[in-house]
C-alpha cells in the first residue's frame, strides 16, 4: 500500500496517469471515496495517459462509457455503479461489455460488484480517495 497526497485536480490526474503506466489488459482498478473526493479526475488522467482522447466524465447516470484506444487492448473502460442498489436486480451482463481481456476497468463504487469484476478480470489496484481539507486529497492504492 502506497499513500500520496495531492494539493490540485492536475495532480491527482497526475497520480492517475502514474498508476496507469502499470496497467496492462485485462487490469481492473476499483476506485473508492466519498462524493467528490476526486475519483472521476484520478480515472481521468489515467485514461489519457492509456490513450483516451476524448473527455473523461463521470457515468453515473449511464453505468458506463467505453473508449476506444489504439494499443495493445481495444478500450478502456469507465464505470459508476453510484446508482445501483444491487446486481441482482440488474441484467447478469450488466459488466460484460466493460470488463474483459483487451480492455482497461476502472470502476467507481465497486463494493456491490467487486466479486463479479474478480471474476470478469484481474483487480490489480485498489484506490481509495479521501477529502484532506480544501483542495488537498490523500490518496491510498493498494
Amino acid at each position: 500500500m502506497t499513500l500520496h497526497r495531492t494539493s490540485s485536480s492536475a495532480e491527482t490526474e497526475a497520480l492517475g496517469a502514474q498508476l496507469a503506466q502499470t496497467l496492462r489488459p485485462g487490469d481492473a482498478v476499483l476506485i473508492s471515496g466519498e462524493v467528490g473526493a476526486g475519483k472521476t479526475t484520478f480515472v481521468r488522467g489515467a485514461a489519457h495517459a492509456l490513450g483516451v482522447t476524448g473527455p473523461i466524465t463521470s457515468p453515473t447516470f449511464m453505468i458506463g462509457h467505453r473508449h476506444p484506444v489504439a494499443g495493445p487492448f481495444a478500450y478502456v473502460t469507465h464505470i459508476d455503479l453510484y446508482r445501483v442498489a444491487s446486481l441482482r436486480e440488474e441484467d447478469p451482463d450488466l459488466l460484460a461489455d466493460y470488463v474483459g481481456p483487451d480492455v482497461i476497468t476502472f470502476v467507481e463504487w465497486p463494493l456491490l460488484a467487486e466479486h463479479e469484476l474478480e471474476q470478469l478480470g484481474r483487480v490489480a489496484r485498489r484506490v481509495m480517495l479521501t477529502h484532506a481539507g480544501g483542495d488537498q486529497r490523500v490518496v491510498e492504492i493498494q
